[in-house]
């Protein structure tokens, strides 16, 4: 055990010595609070002690807000550390909502972000940060030795940091929308996610310098986003929408390889197969850490760590806002469970996940669920059909060509919904996208009865290509008797090729729980990439930040593709495999 893994030793006199000071939380959390609709209300007023420095190991100075109930007693605290600065959204989120339910809430710039000393270095400080913060709670008249921590996004991050050596007063930890590892959201899937990049960038170099500075960068990216995506190298091109030069994402882009040492040391995967700390986590089935979330519930649902899971039908950022009242009924629910013995809010199963599509009364609806995912049968095969673009449950008997595109990186397949930051996140229409040349789609009959899935989707491609490099896009869509084409689910791998024969890749499309109604149609759609959510494939196997020339790429899809759903509810009969 560590130095700073001792028990709290503040007595109950020192504490209750302790007299709130009479600040006010800031104008801009309260105007924001009051607009917020579907939360509970509150059970205490909210006092506030802005700025106070925090010494890091290395004496460099943390900047913290503290939020605190006005009233007489103990109560837990909650850790939200942040990198985008502690003003609006946060202090309202995290400062003035909790405090009002009754837990102290210690907002913290992280280094070299609103105001704390030292420089920001993406992933390599929050550890040992996160532990001199506790180690300065201990010495705090109103700490009771009772630790929570709570946050979304790089506010999960730290969390997962600070669970690598975890302190004894840490006794639950809530990751909403949060990662575990920075190189699966930079490169997973063997592509740069560039417009997530570019988005996440602005935000950690912009949010914590202010409202006003943060807005007019977002502008700016908006603005110039096509002209650094489409950039030749993609190297460096980001300076002119950001505004200046950033080592840590100059580094995050150029290093594509998970086993490269830039890596080394950030990847916090390994923490959920130790941990004791209980854990609720939150994310959304268009959140872009939905397959990290995922994977962290494994784990320490295997491990045995006590931990919920919340799935709802969110984007990254709807996730708190439309999805608020879920989402912090949630969160305080857990929270008050494990800090302060009061199990009455916590729901009796560990997965509640929402089904997206039709339910069985006719809306989409909430699913209880004793684990994630369900136990089911092996995953469903669909076909593409020799015989045109259909999807079928028929298996082929050879390996023949059923369909071929070209993609032009020059003028590549745009990017449109899904689990991205970009604005069009989410489901859309798809029916002007599939109308293009270099997208195949392979449709399936109606159904005669719902079907619905429950678990992770995949796609096994069997595709041959004319330059030996190429992306495989590949999507889940929704078609319903009108036509409209949605997504539900996609992802994106490298595929590379010798000659004229097909090569076999597995492409995973992250998990779905959604329930297709009778009427619609299974829409299996592929292409060459999906930009500028990822960055194009040069054709040539040119690294992507320095490829200079770009060659056009015939793919053929062969009949020995498929589509693998995990279906949990019963086939139509007329579909079946004859």
């Amino acid at each position: 055990m560590t130095a700073h893994a001792h028990t709290h030793a503040h007595d109950t006199a020192t504490r209750s010595a302790w007299t709130p000071l009479p600040g006010k939380p800031p104008l801009s959390a309260r105007l924001t609070r009051a607009t917020w609709r579907g939360l509970p209300a509150a059970r205490h007023d909210v006092g506030w002690e802005p700025g106070l420095p925090v010494p890091a190991a290395d004496g460099i100075p943390l900047i913290t807000d503290h939020y605190f109930p006005r009233a007489e007693g103990d109560f837990p605290t909650l850790l939200v550390r942040s990198p985008y600065g502690r003003g609006v959204p946060w202090s309202p989120l995290y400062g003035v909502l909790f405090a009002e339910q009754g837990f102290h809430v210690v907002l913290q710039s992280c280094r070299g972000t609103g105001g704390s000393g030292g420089r920001f270095d993406a992933w390599r400080d929050e550890a040992r940060d996160g532990l001199a913060t506790v180690a300065w709670l201990r010495e705090q008249p109103w700490f009771d030795g009772t630790l929570g921590t709570v946050g979304p996004s790089y506010l999960g991050y730290v969390q997962w940091a600070l669970a690598l050596d975890p302190p004894p007063e840490l006794k639950a930890m809530v990751v909403q929308v949060g990662f575990h590892d920075p190189h699966g959201f930079y490169h997973a899937g063997g592509a740069l996610h560039l417009e997530d990049v570019l988005i996440s960038a602005t935000g950690g170099t912009y949010q914590h310098e202010g409202v006003a500075p943060f807005a007019k960068a977002v502008l700016r990216l908006q603005r110039r986003l096509r002209e650094v995506a489409t950039a030749r190298p993609l190297r460096g091109a980001y300076v002119s929408a950001l505004g200046r030069e950033v080592p840590w994402l100059d580094g995050a882009m150029t290093h594509p390889d998970a086993d490269d040492p830039y890596w080394r040391g950030t990847s916090h995967g390994q923490v959920a197969e130790r941990l004791a700390v209980p854990t609720a986590l939150v994310t959304g089935w268009h959140d872009v850490f939905l397959d990290q979330t995922l994977e962290q519930y494994g784990r320490l649902h295997s491990a045995g760590c006590e931990t919920a899971l919340l799935v709802g039908p969110w984007t990254h950022t709807s996730a708190l806002q439309r999805g608020l009242p879920e989402v912090f009924a949630e969160s305080l629910a857990w929270l008050r469970a494990h800090l302060c013995d009061d199990r009455s809010g916590l729901r009796p199963t560990g997965a509640r996940v929402h089904v997206g599509g039709e339910s069985a009364d006719g809306g989409n609806a909430w699913r209880d669920l004793d684990d994630w995912p369900p136990r089911s049968p092996d995953a469903v095969p669909w076909f593409p059909s020799p015989g045109g673009l259909a999807l079928t449950r028929l298996a082929p008997t050879d390996s023949t060509p059923v369909a071929s595109f070209r993609y032009d990186p020059a003028a590549p397949t745009p990017s449109l919904g899904g689990r991205s930051l970009g604005r069009t996140a989410g489901p859309r229409d798809n029916r002007k996208l599939e109308a293009r040349e270099d997208v195949l789609t392979f449709t399936g009959p109606p159904l005669s009865e719902p079907m619905e899935i429950l678990g992770p989707v995949s796609a096994r491609l069997s595709v041959s290509t004319d330059t030996g490099h190429a992306d495989v896009f590949t999507r889940l869509c929704d078609v319903d008797p009108h036509g409209r084409s949605v997504n539900v689910c996609d992802g994106l791998a490298q595929v590379r090729t010798t000659g004229d024969e097909p090569s076999g890749v597995t492409v995973p499309m992250g998990s779905a729980a959604y329930r297709f109604p009778a009427g619609h149609r299974l829409r299996w759609q592929i292409s060459g990439g999906a930009h500028p959510r990822y960055a194009r494939s040069p054709g040539t196997g040119e690294a992507r930040v320095d490829a200079v020339d770009y060659v056009p790429v015939h793919i053929t899809v062969h009949a020995d593709s498929a589509l693998l759903l995990p279906e949990s509810g019963l086939f139509p009969p007329e579909t079946r495999a004859r």
